[in-house]
């Protein structure tokens, strides 16, 4: 609803970036797609090494019988979360993100809400439909760090690795880069929250200002410059977990 205009379409994790005014959709598999409403689905056994699960009772939220339970975490390297479940499906129909205090962040919740509805399937494909449009199709290649020669030289509490891609870049509603740029995006996980660190090359054009931003809510980001190289770290954590990844992160000698 704001800056460039854009549409996306997802499925699972599918998503399609629609650019109109360039006619440009950019196709990618995202592992990470946010917390609402799939915080539940993870299988992350160590969870509570975490977080420690506290009951508020139940709701009645969007006309459906809601468990609504807070996830408290253990330190302040992490947000805590208020949820709100539908009893019989489980799905996540309200969540909200709180800070250090416990006070609200940011939430996000369905403001109507259908379960067992019929689906249109052709209404959904012609969203969906990539005609008119020029696709690109970023190759994420797995790698790890440690091949492209990359280290953390202290462990974030409670964090571990849990994927890496060389990306080339994408210029938002201009499509790919065409002189071979890509970026380095490393991801993490508490089992909760998630914490990505992108790696490329400085560009002194691009990349002015080193240290934390707020990206409005739970959102923030931290940047540093590492020689010749230039380091986002992006989650929905306090800026001093970003700050510890980013300070963490050395290239190998």
């Amino acid at each position: 609803m704001s800056g460039t205009t854009r549409a996306i379409s997802r499925r699972n994790d599918q998503v399609i970036t629609f650019f109109p005014h360039s006619k440009i959709a950019i196709a990618e598999t995202r592992e990470s797609l946010g917390l609402f409403p799939g915080l539940l689905k993870s299988s992350d056994s160590s969870i509570g090494d975490s977080y420690r699960l506290k009951s508020l009772g139940a709701e009645r939220m969007t006309g459906y019988e809601a468990d609504v339970f807070q996830l408290v975490p253990n330190d302040s390297l992490r947000y805590g979360y208020r949820v709100w479940s539908e009893k019989k499906s489980g799905l996540i129909i309200q969540l909200q993100t709180l800070d250090l205090d416990g006070k609200v962040l940011e939430q996000a919740a369905f403001s109507e809400l259908q379960l067992d509805a019929a689906v249109n399937v052709a209404k959904l494909a012609k969203d969906a439909s990539t005609e008119g449009y020029r696709v690109l199709r970023p190759d994420m290649l797995k790698t790890t760090a440690d091949a492209q020669g990359w280290v953390l030289q202290r462990v974030v509490d409670g964090f571990r690795s849990t994927a890496c891609y060389q990306r080339p870049v994408a210029h938002i509603a201009v499509g790919l880069s065409k002189n071979g740029q890509t970026t380095m995006q490393w991801m993490f996980s508490d089992g909760v929250a998630t914490v990505s660190l992108f790696i490329e090359t400085y560009d002194p054009r691009r990349h002015a200002r080193e240290g934390s931003t707020d990206m409005g809510g739970a959102t923030h980001t931290h940047t540093r410059r590492i020689h010749d190289w230039w380091a986002t770290v992006v989650g929905e954590v306090p800026p001093a977990t970003l700050r510890a990844f980013a300070t963490a992160l050395e290239r190998k000698k």
